[in-house]
């Protein structure tokens, strides 16, 4: 039993263009993600080779709003395009759009019941559009405390709600554990209760968004369980290198891969 490991580009191999970004850890055998889609080169993507594991699902709107609702529809369908064109499995989302800070498009941490229930049906739609396509789309929580005050539907408690009143195969969790250590804790209880509704985990470490083995977090423990738990699904670094990339996918490596030891 294995887990599916992937690498987020847009985070390693800085110095880099970015199709040769693509290309580094798609030569160590990892899956590699990629955040918005209208800053890339698609043709020079597909011929790295590369087996896309995720993308960022849509290009502006929001939950709660209609005027987000359309953007978001409209941009989900476009982000599908390209989807099929990477053969990408999984689409992310969020819930709001975020801008070049991380800061919330369309803030309000505080949501009305009448917002949730905007939210739950504007995800039903997209969950139709990602069912039509053979593709998930996942919610992925994120942190207040630190990166991203003000934003609408950030914890995995918010998330999963969503999540779970849409019950669709094509709408799942995107559960990021650097994110859930900042605002929540409990990694690994959080982790096994949700699972059911998860598509994939990113991780990252705590403070500093380095990779695991730089921080506070025990992935190697988080890891284990997740296997007792039979998990078998993606696992997604979305960090910054502390030093060096290379050593970074190692240590991500050798916190994940549970039957052999990686010298780093």
């Amino acid at each position: 039993m294995s887990f599916q490991l992937a690498a987020n580009a847009e985070m390693l191999f800085l110095d880099l263009e970015f199709s040769d970004r693509v290309h580094k850890p798609h030569d160590e055998g990892f899956q590699v993600e990629i955040w918005d889609w209208t800053t890339k080169d698609i043709t020079a993507l597909r011929s790295t080779g590369a087996s896309f594991s995720s993308m960022t699902g849509y290009v502006s709107g929001d939950l709660i709003t209609a005027e987000g609702r359309d953007a978001l529809l409209s941009s989900a369908l476009e982000s599908l395009k390209v989807a099929e064109r990477l053969d990408c499995p999984r689409l992310n989302l969020h819930g709001t759009g975020l801008d070049h800070r991380g800061l919330p498009v369309t803030p309000g941490a505080q949501v009305s019941d009448a917002q949730k229930n905007y939210a739950i049906e504007t995800l039903r739609e997209v969950a139709q559009l990602g069912e039509a396509a053979g593709r998930v789309f996942t919610l992925e929580n994120l942190n207040r405390r630190v990166d991203h005050p003000g934003t609408p539907f950030a914890t995995s408690e918010e998330t999963s709600e969503l999540v779970r009143a849409v019950d669709s195969p094509a709408l799942r969790l995107n559960l990021d554990l650097y994110h859930a250590q900042v605002d929540e804790g409990d990694l690994i209880q959080r982790s096994l209760s949700l699972l059911p509704w998860v598509g994939e985990f990113q991780v990252a470490d705590v403070p500093h968004r380095r990779e695991p083995g730089t921080g506070e977090i025990n992935y190697r423990g988080v890891a284990r369980a997740l296997e007792a738990a039979g998990y078998t699904g993606v696992i997604g670094l979305e960090a910054w290198a502390e030093s060096d990339s290379a050593l970074a996918l190692r240590r991500f490596r050798n916190a994940f891969e549970l039957t052999q030891s990686v010298t780093v």
